[in-house]
């Protein structure tokens, strides 16, 4: 079999086990400025393009915030966080989710996703065990289908194939994402997503600049979207537990106010840095997020950005060591990378 569009990726981290590398992660890492998109640092190939996944999911609310949606149904911050979630089902989660469906008037029904349970172990566990049973509302990007949905009910366009790339909504919003990333006069690879959105597939340093700029969104050429953006960016960091979950990396890092953060499937990740004004992109070419706080924890403290509190968080949520079922130390996590 031949393998194309292979990228030059870049050994990030391996996890060490009895004094061995049991397992090597290998990626690619791209530090930009907010500024200009100067690339100021990266590991592999930054301009080998990736996919964004959920990590678009900032940008895709923005869309539907210009035309007004936030206004007409009344949303507050904690929906605004759900547009950008990538939820794991807890209660305060579906909570919001189901006052953006009094506010907008919009069925369950018309999500274009099947029924689920919630991705969250814990969640799953207690709604399995009460008795609950699968439903859109589950799906973990739910809150972004919502919003479009919502939008294309405020626009007047249709909500039947609302994920379709023809749809206006989706084209308005492929629109507004190669504005945010700069690319405006590029061609950029589309995909369909895990939820059957159309997804984008960017050189990873422009992914970077999206989350340099959300994270500086003073500096959007354009006014009106940069205040949207603060608006989404602002809810996110109000409200990090909404946007992914307990003990999930984004989440953790958004309760710090300087941090802009949010994951995608498939080993996609991108942070932003306000006080530094820096943006910051990841792709684990295995597809795994198990790496991903040791490569984020790493960047931080080679870039700077991250409080003293958030630091502690960071190692005793996701520790340097690791233990075993026994509760003993069975090895450890060690980057190998320098920007």
């Amino acid at each position: 079999m031949t393998f194309t569009n292979l990228p030059a990726d870049i050994p990030l981290v391996v996890m060490n086990r009895g004094g061995r590398t049991e397992n090597v992660h290998r990626g690619r890492i791209s530090v930009v400025s907010s500024l200009d998109g100067e690339i100021m640092h990266s590991c592999g190939d930054a301009m080998e393009p990736a996919y964004v996944r959920s990590t678009a999911k900032p940008i895709q609310a923005i869309a539907s915030l210009l035309d007004g949606a936030a206004e007409a149904y009344g949303y507050e911050a904690r929906h605004l966080a759900l547009l950008a979630a990538s939820h794991r089902g807890s209660r305060e989660q579906i909570a919001a989710l189901e006052e953006i469906l009094r506010l907008t008037g919009i069925g369950e029904q018309s999500l274009a996703i099947q029924p689920t349970l919630p991705v969250g172990r814990q969640s799953r566990d207690e709604y399995v065990t009460s008795g609950g049973k699968p439903r859109k509302l589950y799906h973990t990007c739910a809150g972004k289908h919502l919003g479009v949905l919502a939008w294309s009910k405020l626009k007047g366009w249709p909500l039947e194939g609302y994920i379709q790339p023809d749809h206006p909504a989706q084209q308005e919003i492929v629109r507004r994402i190669k504005l945010w990333a700069n690319a405006e006069g590029e061609q950029v690879t589309i995909g369909r997503d895990g939820c059957g959105f159309p997804v984008a597939a960017m050189p990873l340093w422009r992914l970077a600049f999206i989350y340099g700029r959300l994270a500086s969104p003073e500096l959007a050429e354009d006014a009106e979207a940069g205040a949207a953006a603060r608006r989404v960016a602002e809810a996110m960091n109000a409200n990090p537990l909404l946007v992914e979950g307990r003990n999930r990396l984004a989440s953790l890092l958004l309760s710090d106010p300087n941090i802009v953060a949010k994951s995608g499937a498939h080993g996609v990740f991108a942070f932003g840095l306000k006080k530094e004004r820096l943006g910051v992109s990841i792709a684990v070419t295995d597809g795994t997020e198990i790496a991903w706080p040791h490569i984020v924890k790493e960047i931080l403290k080679q870039i700077g950005g991250i409080s003293e509190e958030t630091e502690r968080l960071l190692e005793k949520t996701f520790p340097t060591e690791f233990l075993n079922d026994a509760n003993e130390i069975a090895g450890r996590w060690d980057p190998v990378f320098k920007l």
